[in-house]
């Protein structure tokens, strides 16, 4: 069949690798015997399986499941992490925990692309102040930029390793949103830098199939016709933004609390429900993210979860203090002569101050122990007649 399509050679056959023997050396014996050819395929591409739970994917075992079906639960770009995160000529297994490492990834690096989106709105692009001297964060993030792009090359130069590109890009994330938080206080960030950054990244992501549209910075935000959401909403949430900022200084000022809970509610309750995530910075301007509505709702409900758990946290170890400042409390009202005698689990005989002489067994107290023993009476002796003297300067 391959023969009937593209001749007598070929340049690259490909299969599972479960067909490299016999399959493929049959079929390559039988081809070059029939064309008399000692070349018939140049290459042979053998790939790894995809399994479920550790079992091969197969109609025999009733085990698989179709795009149509994973794509009800997760987006296309998901699904191509996933494959993109593990090398094409290894197994992968599909699960739920494979299709949250992918989720991770792809709301790791988005968050890059919104943060940088973020200063492209909101720091000059033309003219002088849009020019700013490199220091050496800016000359060391250049380097590590120029570095991931080598190391990026070189890794689908060998075998088309897609892992380590993503890999690279990862750390190349991580290394920016360093150098943005170093230089987000002092308003230091440079703009082009970053950019050429979230391009380059943006770039490799295209060449995988994952930007579903021409797109300079980032995932795509949706939307139809000529603009996406993202062009289209953002005007709006820009001056809503302002606004807001306003609101709040101003709130503060006047120390109107009840203004500035509702601002906080607006953030946290009403804009998450429409896809939409402020972040409230000291020295800039309020960053906006268009981030999918479902995971906002997840954000939203975990943090209700952390703070709740504080909350719980909080009351049980005030509750543990009530709890032991009650027992020492207790502890007080205690007369040394009875403070043993209820411990006959540990005792069976006792002198006239209450002092234990004969433990459990009826054998007498070794010396050391009712040494330690008469430390402990001491101290209750002490913490008792305090006791009984606040109770007498109370009445």
């Amino acid at each position: 069949m391959a023969s009937a399509i593209l001749g007598q050679s070929m340049d690259i056959h490909s299969g599972g690798y479960d067909l490299k023997f016999p399959h493929h050396d049959n079929e390559l014996a039988q081809s070059e015997a029939y064309y008399d050819n000692d070349a018939w395929t140049q290459y042979f591409l053998h790939s790894g399986h995809l399994t479920i739970a550790g079992c091969k994917m197969s109609k025999s075992l009733k085990n698989f499941i179709t795009i149509q079906e994973v794509l009800q639960k997760h987006t296309a770009r998901q699904l191509r992490l996933a494959f993109l995160l593990h090398s094409w000529k290894d197994t992968l297994d599909y699960s739920d925990n494979t299709m949250e490492l992918a989720k991770s990834y792809e709301k790791t690096v988005n968050e890059f692309f919104l943060t940088v989106k973020h200063f492209m709105r909101t720091t000059p692009g033309t003219g002088v102040e849009a020019f700013t001297k490199w220091s050496k964060d800016e000359l060391e993030m250049n380097e590590n930029l120029e570095k991931a792009k080598v190391a990026i090359h070189a890794a689908l130069c060998d075998n088309i390793d897609t892992r380590t590109v993503l890999e690279t890009i990862r750390e190349l994330v991580s290394q920016s949103n360093v150098y943005i938080e170093k230089q987000r206080s002092t308003g230091a960030v440079n703009r082009q830098l970053i950019k050429n950054v979230a391009a380059y990244i943006t770039k490799i992501f295209d060449v995988f199939g994952m930007i579903s549209k021409e797109e300079s910075v980032g995932f795509p935000s949706g939307g139809s016709g000529s603009a996406d959401l993202e062009t289209l909403v953002m005007p709006y949430l820009n001056s809503l933004a302002d606004f807001r900022d306003n609101v709040r200084k101003s709130a503060r000022e006047i120390k109107a609390g009840d203004i500035l809970a509702e601002c906080d509610k607006l953030r946290d309750d009403v804009l998450p429900n429409l896809g939409v995530r402020l972040e409230d910075k000291e020295n800039e301007a309020t960053v906006i993210k268009l981030v999918d509505r479902a995971e906002l709702m997840k954000e939203r409900e975990e943090k209700k979860a952390l703070e709740e758990k504080k909350r719980l946290e909080k009351e049980a170890k005030k509750a543990e203090a009530a709890a032991k400042a009650a027992a020492l409390e207790a502890q007080k009202k205690i007369p040394p002569g009875d403070l043993f005698k209820n411990e006959t689990d540990k005792y069976s005989k006792f002198d006239d101050k209450g002092m234990p002489t004969h433990n459990a067994e009826g054998e007498e107290m070794p010396k050391a122990q009712l040494k330690k023993l008469q430390k402990i009476y001491q101290a209750q002796e002490k913490k008792y007649n305090d006791y009984m003297k606040s109770q007498s300067n109370e009445q």
